[in-house]
């Protein structure tokens, strides 16, 4: 069992930048691929980017390629997303999610977070 905590939320102007962290609890956490995902207010839940649980392989989707990054600390059982160069329309509830298959895929992931929301003024 893995519970995950998001944080660093926030309303922000376009162009700025947020880091979004993910505290997991449990001692599994270095075994899992991470990922995050988001949902716009009227819109499916999306990919974003997702790391690897070892080797810390990174793969991201189109319209977050060069201005995301994700990383995590598995001593630390934390995951981070940096964004930077922000849009409004990345607006929206970003969530992070463990699970054992390293993919892009949201039904792959077994444990989710509650979710942090990220506001991006034009």
């Amino acid at each position: 069992q893995v519970q995950l905590v998001e944080s660093g939320g926030g309303l922000v102007q376009a162009g700025g930048s947020l880091r979004l962290s993910c505290a997991a609890s449990g001692r599994t956490f270095s075994t899992y691929a991470m990922a995050w995902f988001r949902q716009a207010p009227g819109k499916d839940r999306e990919f974003v980017a997702t790391i690897r649980p070892i080797g810390y392989a990174t793969y991201y989707a189109d319209s977050v390629k060069g201005r995301f990054t994700i990383s995590r600390d598995n001593a630390k059982n934390m995951g981070y997303l940096q964004m930077n160069s922000l849009k409004p329309e990345d607006t929206a509830v970003y969530y992070c999610a463990v699970g054992t298959t390293w993919s892009s895929d949201a039904s792959t992931y077994v444990y989710w977070g509650q979710g942090t929301q990220v506001t991006v003024s034009s």
